[in-house]
């Protein structure tokens, strides 16, 4: 019966098939399991890390550094010209330019975790702090090179199928790294489990070799609009005050050379370079500092509370495989609802509003962890797993609707620097910052901690209340600029 009203529901409502068909296509099954590769190595270096380190009896201030090296995938943006333009010998010649750099990023990752799974944390903390730089320097290029392939391999009509299967891979990467490898752990130890992860990786780097290599843009297009920014950025700079321009000539001398000699450039290092962050402010003029400080402060709850999430539920008296089953099995499925949830807000009441919601839920979520914390004794397994159900559902929330953003705010010309850009920025806040978690656990407890990192979530709320105001008052500001050039016509 379920089956039959199933069939008749896409016999009514083709537009439902017709969307459903598109996750069968080549290019969106390609960028599921790619998506899985770049979700891999986040938690490996991240809470499944954490929660080695302190299984074995790493101090948890001690911990709370290790939060540093996920700083890589923050600063990701001073080598994605690199990545953009550099066609790598060998590897680009037989795999083309993005899936070249991809299958560099996935080789650096194995070899990381293999490094790892050779190492005990007690006798050599600096040489698994080394191997983990290795996988984080090796999974942030891999993300560069992938955002330019997810883009440049369909048109628009199907980047949302694409971003939707890449966030499904991607979660389920999470789940992999995360229950799996506790489970795995639990069930024999952590070098088995690191080295389990490595060989996943095999998995990423077949689905690599099946993909085809996106067409690259038309050069003369490039040309064009690299010409076009650096004449506006030429126009703006003479329109300055002499003092503004003389500063700026001050800046550029000690910085990056004299300005005059920008348009001597060669050509592809000014377009990979200087024209992604000229047409970034060009686009959007002094209001790009707010976005930019909005793109930088949104996750900075949720990641500053992350590193310590491990810790806390074993401190709490719970096994791995509880944590597992409970806060990596169970949380997944409650993200991937949120997820789903979230893409039915944005079609429905577009991206700010669920924006907003989810930055709402993110700091409020906080408090609940900081009531688990003043518990006596170990809470119940249905006390955690509502409090893992409602972190998850704002997570899912709130990090579908900021990927949704995101994209909506990177030019197709520039994606792999600008997007680069916005996902460093995203994280580096709340990873300098997370990196003294450990610290503030030891000196004040889990509550406060908690109850800091709610805090750390109301400028992300103003931020977006913020942003709304000002797409609200944009379009009545267009029509003004128009009826003025009307006029003046």
């Amino acid at each position: 019966m379920l089956l039959i009203s199933w069939r008749t529901l896409l016999e009514r409502l083709p537009w439902l098939r017709e969307a459903l068909q598109i996750y069968t296509r080549k290019p969106v099954v390609v960028i599921s399991l790619l998506g899985f590769g770049a979700g891999l190595p986040f938690l490996l270096v991240f809470s499944t890390l954490t929660a080695w380190l302190r299984d074995v009896g790493v101090e948890r201030t001690a911990i709370g550094f290790f939060a540093w090296v996920g700083i890589t995938y923050s600063i990701k943006v001073f080598w994605s010209p690199v990545v953009d333009r550099l066609r790598l010998p060998l590897f680009g010649a037989l795999l083309g330019q993005r899936r070249s750099w991809i299958l560099l990023g996935q080789l650096g990752i194995a070899a990381g975790l293999l490094l790892m799974s050779q190492l005990n944390p007690l006798e050599s903390l600096w040489g698994i702090a080394v191997a983990a730089l290795l996988v984080a320097f090796s999974s942030s290029t891999q993300d560069v090179a992938l955002d330019a392939f997810r883009i440049e391999s369909v048109d628009d009509a199907l980047q949302g199928a694409m971003s939707a299967a890449y966030i499904f891979g991607y979660r389920v990467a999470l789940l992999v790294a995360g229950a799996g490898a506790l489970f795995i752990a639990d069930w024999s130890n952590w070098s088995m489990a690191y080295m389990a992860m490595a060989g996943i990786m095999g998995l990423a780097m077949l689905a690599l070799l099946w993909a085809d290599e996106p067409e690259h843009k038309n050069r003369q297009e490039f040309v064009s609009e690299e010409s076009e920014i650096l004449d506006k950025a030429v126009e703006w700079f003479n329109q300055r005050p002499t003092w503004q321009r003389f500063l700026i000539c001050f800046l550029n001398r000690y910085l990056l050379g004299p300005f005059s000699r920008w348009l001597h450039w060669p050509r592809g290092l000014t377009s990979a370079v200087v024209c992604p962050f000229l047409e970034f402010f060009q686009r959007n003029g002094r209001f790009a500092l707010i976005i930019l400080a909005f793109i930088a402060l949104f996750r900075i709850s949720d990641i500053t509370m992350g590193v310590m999430a491990n810790p806390f539920y074993l401190d709490l008296g719970y096994s791995k495989s509880e944590i597992a089953s409970i806060a990596k099995f169970f949380g997944f499925f409650m993200t991937i609802f949120g997820s789903a949830l979230c893409g039915v807000l944005v079609v429905r009441f577009g991206i700010m509003r669920p924006l907003l919601l989810g930055a709402v839920m993110v700091a409020a979520t906080n408090l609940l962890f900081a009531l688990m914390a003043l518990s006596d004794g170990k809470p119940s397994l249905t006390w955690l797993a509502l409090v893992i159900s409602a972190d998850n559902l704002s997570g899912g929330i709130a990090s579908t609707a900021f990927v949704a953003y995101l994209s909506s705010m990177a030019n197709r010309h520039y994606t792999a620097t600008q997007y680069a850009l916005f996902s460093s920025l995203m994280t580096l806040p709340g990873k300098f910052i997370s990196g003294f978690s450990g610290w503030v656990v030891d000196g004040l407890g889990y509550a406060e901690f908690f109850t800091v990192a709610a805090v750390l979530g109301i400028p992300a709320i103003v931020l977006v209340i913020v942003l709304m105001r000002h797409d609200r008052l944009r379009p009545a500001a267009a029509d003004e600029q128009a009826v003025k050039e009307k006029i003046a016509g």
